[in-house]
């Protein structure tokens, strides 16, 4: 099955799909991602891929109701998880000079919701990857977030990066789920879907 609309705008998600030689077009429509309180944390990502793909799917139907009536839409969510806590997107230069010196030296979990929905099908899972810092210093900090600024990115890093190479220490699990997609498991869902 390789005929799906990405309901994400994310480029990282993008270039994993097109390394895999998979067929897709990307429709975003833009979501709520506010979630339940009640949700643990590996929900979370799938709830929000869920209203991501709900909303495209939505769209679908009403502008293009029978060309895109069994094409499935994929979409993703990934989260950072420190101590339990959810770190988020950085709201400017300093939140990720902050975010960056908490992950130091620290173990951390990056956790991504899949959700592929069709109207005969929702198949979803999310997939859990360790990653551990090395000690970071200040400067390697600040270099890192002036010249990438990762104010798009959750945990304020992109493993695919400078800080990747220098500054991560080991990883646990999936290398492409910690960019935004867990590809290995998601090739197997599309062969089931």
């Amino acid at each position: 099955m390789n005929d799906f609309i990405l309901a994400s705008q994310s480029p990282r998600r993008k270039q994993i799909l097109e390394w895999a030689e998979l067929d897709f077009e990307v429709i975003v429509k833009s979501t709520d991602e506010s979630y339940p309180e009640h949700l643990r944390i590996e929900e979370i990502p799938v709830y929000i891929a869920r209203q991501k793909a709900i909303a495209v799917q939505q769209y679908l139907e009403t502008a293009f109701h029978k060309q895109y009536s069994t094409k499935p839409v994929l979409a993703a969510d990934t989260i950072v998880v420190l101590d339990g806590k959810i770190i988020g997107k950085p709201a400017d230069r300093k939140n990720a000079i902050e975010i960056l010196e908490m992950l130091s030296g620290k173990k951390h979990q990056v956790i991504t919701g899949v959700v592929l929905l069709n109207a005969q099908a929702d198949v979803f899972f999310s997939d859990i990857t360790e990653v551990i810092f090395n000690k970071l210093s200040r400067a390697q900090i600040e270099f890192y977030v002036d010249k990438y600024q990762p104010y798009d990115k959750a945990g304020a890093y992109a493993i695919q990066e400078w800080i990747g190479v220098v500054g991560i220490a080991s990883i646990n699990g999936d290398f492409y789920n910690v960019m935004g997609l867990p590809i290995s498991r998601l090739l197997r869902e599309l062969e089931k879907f």
